[in-house]
């Protein structure tokens, strides 16, 4: 038995790592075990050290959101005010707010009320508390922000000023030219190593951050990111890999921004901000990314090394990416036009236009490699 299962184990080992999926024809593993320039080729146990890196970014995190980010939401005048107050405890209602609904209807509160002898306002009086305790104070939410936001403007001026001095973003074709025998660079190796150990400490931080309604979307876009980020690092596809992370983290802290200035309760801005964000999503993915990355990596790769397995997974998980940027976009503009609509506020002798800028706007969204955590609790209109 245990023979079988060792020989079951060696044959899906090494269906996983056969080089006929993972590289072109002609090309092996052992093609990667020179030292080549630099750092040398992409390794699968070069992901290994993310871990403590990833660990490091945690600890990291919690020093900056102690030590910076708190003082400077007392500073704008966010209160600490603490946890929600208990609500009476009763396990008939706790039960139906854990099990069945948070949210009763007529019928199931008059039946709570005859079962409880309790008054119906009181039921939903105790509802409406219970959920405000499962909701994150304004404090931590606004200190969660200002980190993803310092990280992703910090790592996306880290990926300008490095694609800036290398010759794949002035012309694409140089992604494919000598692939998959293209060694890594220091900052090439430093800025994927600094993406995946982020995104691995978002899954960390998953199960100790208080948990919220989009728990497990968020858990699945954070394990759908590594994963892309590692296939791409393994076989080498790290240039053109580069261009998707960086084309991706350009609206990423714009939409951090808004989030932090409607905390802070600057409407004006958190609106002005979101028209930014809404303008930059747009046109990096339904513009910059098709023509440019998935021109790359359709027509000129086919052009240049031709297709082999993963090479059809790699694009095909790209058009899926193309698929939802389409429907994030149609969202994202369907929701600030409707927003626009009813944001005119008429008050005599003028008309107020308002940006009533989304209440839980993003809350379901999901954005994929690399993208950010994007969960807006509440842009709403004030």
């Amino acid at each position: 038995m245990a023979t079988a299962a060792a020989g079951a184990l060696g044959l899906l080992w090494g269906w996983l790592w056969s080089e006929r999926f993972w590289m072109p024809h002609n090309v092996s593993w052992a093609d990667f075990e020179g030292p080549g320039d630099g750092y040398g080729y992409p390794q699968a146990r070069h992901i290994l050290s993310v871990f403590p890196l990833a660990a490091g970014v945690f600890s990291v995190r919690l020093l900056f959101e102690r030590f910076i980010a708190k003082p400077c939401a007392l500073h704008v005048g966010i209160q600490d005010s603490g946890p929600y107050p208990s609500q009476q405890p009763n396990a008939i209602l706790e039960k139906v707010f854990m099990s069945i609904t948070k949210y009763p209807d007529e019928k199931r509160l008059e039946g709570l009320s005859k079962q409880l002898d309790w008054d119906v306002r009181k039921i939903q009086c105790w509802f409406r508390h219970r959920r405000n305790q499962d909701k994150p104070p304004t404090l931590t939410k606004f200190c969660e922000s200002m980190w993803r936001f310092t990280f992703y403007l910090c790592i996306f001026c880290y990926g300008v000023r490095f694609l800036w001095s290398s010759p794949w973003f002035w012309d694409t074709r140089q992604c494919w030219h000598s692939y998959p025998r293209q060694p890594l660079t220091s900052g090439l190796y430093y800025y994927y190593v600094m993406e995946l150990a982020f995104y691995w400490s978002l899954m960390f931080s998953q199960f100790t951050d208080i948990k919220r309604k989009d728990f497990l979307i968020m858990f699945v876009h954070h394990l759908a990111t590594i994963g892309l980020i590692t296939f791409s690092y393994i076989n080498n596809m790290v240039r053109v890999g580069t261009l998707v992370m960086c084309l991706h983290d350009a609206s990423d802290f714009l939409l951090e921004a808004a989030k932090l200035a409607n905390y802070a309760k600057y409407q004006r801005l958190c609106d002005t901000l979101f028209v930014i964000f809404s303008a930059v999503f747009m046109v990096t993915r339904l513009g910059i990314y098709p023509f440019w990355i998935l021109n790359t990596t359709l027509f000129e790769s086919w052009e240049m090394i031709g297709p082999y397995p993963s090479w059809w997974l790699f694009n095909g998980l790209l058009l899926i990416l193309q698929v939802l940027h389409v429907i994030w976009s149609y969202l994202i503009a369907r929701i600030a036009f409707k927003a626009l609509i009813r944001g005119k506020v008429t008050y005599p002798g003028r008309i107020r236009p308002r940006l009533c800028t989304l209440h839980s706007f993003l809350t379901s969204f999901l954005f994929s490699m690399p993208g950010g955590s994007w969960t807006v609790s509440s842009l709403a209109c004030i």
